[in-house]
């Protein structure tokens, strides 16, 4: 066990993604300032898996759960901090919607694409996520590591993340507490009505309102992974509780009573699919994290 007053059992997990899918945590906490989230990792054993949930946004979570601690950042971690004349400073566990909303008000430019995308600042530099013509690696300038085994803490500058499409040079063991973001002076009615326009983009083009997790392949460089799904055929494809979207097809949607495994299954069924008609294999940019049966990435 980890005798800390904010590490709970058995919690589930499912109310935290946004497949609403998955068991429970063996450990779970939501550490409100770092100097909770050292004093919970000094008490772990130093055999426990570390997992990190962010918004949920882009994670299968198994039906068995995480054998393992789960935290997600909360407290300090969603502050967002406009004041600086020329950056952004927010917490790894603050919404990306907030964060272009927060600098677009504050008349800060050069966030407004992270209106669009459901996830957390850490998960953002994990990922390098990014979309509507921009991405992480363009607007980071720093953030802030911690090592998860030690405690240990970093600055580590935007070159030395090896942000690529998609990815970084983060290991599971290093978790972003913060990041620094570079922006310029900006209209805040003219920034405004851009996440208005993105927000209706949004709405017209993704699935909204559905059990999704958003993209779930990367795009290969040839084509958008959408368009090859689309172009084999697969759009609107259903297998039991999982199909792909109408309105776009690097969508998979789920209904009330799929399972992490069904959503698991699917995901390398259309992956199947594509490669017996283009030989194309498409990479998943979703995470499936812990014990899944059959092939397929597990974590």
């Amino acid at each position: 066990m980890i005798d800390h007053v904010a590490v709970r059992s058995e919690v589930p997990l499912a109310p935290l993604t946004t497949y609403k899918v998955g068991g429970p945590a063996r450990w779970f906490a939501e550490p409100h300032d770092l100097e909770e989230l050292r004093s919970i990792l000094e008490l772990a054993p130093s055999n426990t898996d570390v997992t990190v949930l962010g918004r949920g946004s882009n994670i299968v979570v198994s039906d068995r759960g995480i054998d393992g601690l789960v935290l997600r950042l909360g407290g300090a971690f969603g502050a967002v901090d406009t004041t600086g004349a020329d950056r952004v400073v927010a917490g790894a566990g603050a919404a990306l919607p907030k964060v272009a909303r927060a600098a677009a008000s504050a008349g800060r430019a050069g966030l407004e694409f992270y209106v669009g995308i459901p996830g957390s600042v850490g998960g953002a530099v994990a990922m390098n996520a990014g979309g509507h013509g921009s991405d992480t690696a363009a607007v980071l300038e720093e953030a802030v590591v911690v090592d998860l085994r030690t405690g240990a803490l970093s600055k580590r500058e935007v070159e030395s993340l090896g942000l690529s499409y998609r990815s970084s040079n983060l290991t599971a063991s290093e978790v972003v507490v913060q990041a620094t973001f570079a922006t310029s002076s900006g209209d805040p009615e003219v920034l405004e009505e851009r996440l208005r326009e993105i927000t209706r983009w949004r709405k017209e083009f993704q699935p909204g309102g559905t059990l999704n997790a958003g993209s779930v392949f990367k795009n290969p460089d040839s084509e958008a992974a959408g368009a090859i799904i689309d172009r084999c055929g697969l759009k609107g494809m259903s297998v039991g509780p999982v199909n792909v979207s109408d309105v776009h097809a690097n969508f998979l949607v789920a209904s009330h009573d799929a399972t992490a495994a069904d959503i698991h299954a699917f995901v390398f069924e259309i992956q199947s699919k594509v490669f017996e008609l283009t030989h194309i294999t498409l990479e998943p940019e979703i995470r499936f994290l812990g014990s899944f049966d059959g092939s397929g990435d597990e974590q």
